[in-house]
């Protein structure tokens, strides 16, 4: 029987792209996809700390964020964009930055919401072989090539997380941040679920998972679902707010345009 060796599985997965010339679009793909030679490794790592650096220079002055998770499919018209337009207003005139992933739909309206309330709109966007736009509601955005880092950022400047109805996409970016809580990995922020009758057989799911002992029946305490405005905002109000002790700041902190960095007003 023969062995399968490192050279020929490398092989086997070897797209002919190399990371250096890979389109930013097929950047997760190029990184996945399998084994590289160490030079291609290495080049790989320095365009992920690219990246990283990259929206972390943009992102440096955004102050304190909710993330808003949801759909880019959901239509303007759709009553879930109207919810997510008036959380995105609400949150705003909480003080808070609203932060999503600067597409349509669900991410557009939050941010719409927190712009017409005149509050901060940013967004982190992503490079997809098939184009997603930015939406127009951005004080601030960047581009990024690579989820993990993309999902990284979302959770990294944000004292809540707002989940409205969505997809796969939405689903990873939900679980993602319960289990970063779950696991103290980052500190008990609110998790806010919103549009009840969408989310209700995901709800009895992990309400299954306690029964079975597969969660602790606390978990349950780190997720918040309703579908009031005024309620979520409580909500995020006494988790986030009263705990970690945040208050409004009138004056900006200094920025350095020779980091890459850009101030928000």
């Amino acid at each position: 029987m023969e062995q399968i060796t490192p050279e020929k599985l490398a092989d086997a997965t070897d797209s002919g792209i190399s990371p250096v010339t890979a389109p930013a679009a097929r950047a997760d793909e190029i990184f996945l996809e399998g084994p590289k030679s160490r030079s291609e490794e290495f080049l790989t790592l320095l365009r992920v700390v690219k990246d990283f650096l990259r929206g972390l220079r943009v992102l440096h002055f955004v102050g304190p964020c909710v993330t808003v998770f949801g759909s880019a499919r959901v239509a303007s018209n759709d009553r879930y964009y109207a919810l997510a337009q008036q959380m995105g207003a609400a949150i705003a005139r909480l003080g808070f930055t609203v932060m999503t992933g600067g597409g349509p739909g669900i991410m557009e309206a939050a941010n719409r919401g927190a712009r017409e309330a005149g509050g901060r709109s940013v967004g982190c966007g992503i490079e997809l072989p098939h184009e997603q736009k930015l939406n127009l509601f951005l004080d601030r955005a960047v581009i990024l090539h690579y989820f993990f880092v993309r999902k990284a950022l979302l959770i990294k400047y944000s004292y809540a997380f707002v989940v409205l109805p969505g997809g796969s996409g939405t689903l990873d970016e939900f679980f993602e941040a319960l289990t970063l809580i779950q696991t103290g990995k980052i500190r008990n922020f609110p998790i806010v679920i919103m549009g009840k009758e969408y989310w209700r057989e995901l709800l009895l799911f992990i309400n299954k998972m306690a029964e079975a002992g597969m969660i602790s029946r606390s978990d349950l305490d780190l997720i918040y679902a309703t579908d009031s405005v005024d309620e979520a905002i409580k909500h995020i109000q006494a988790k986030a707010i009263e705990p970690f002790g945040l208050k409004v700041v009138r004056r900006a902190r200094r920025s350095f345009p020779w980091l890459g960095e850009r101030g928000i007003n």
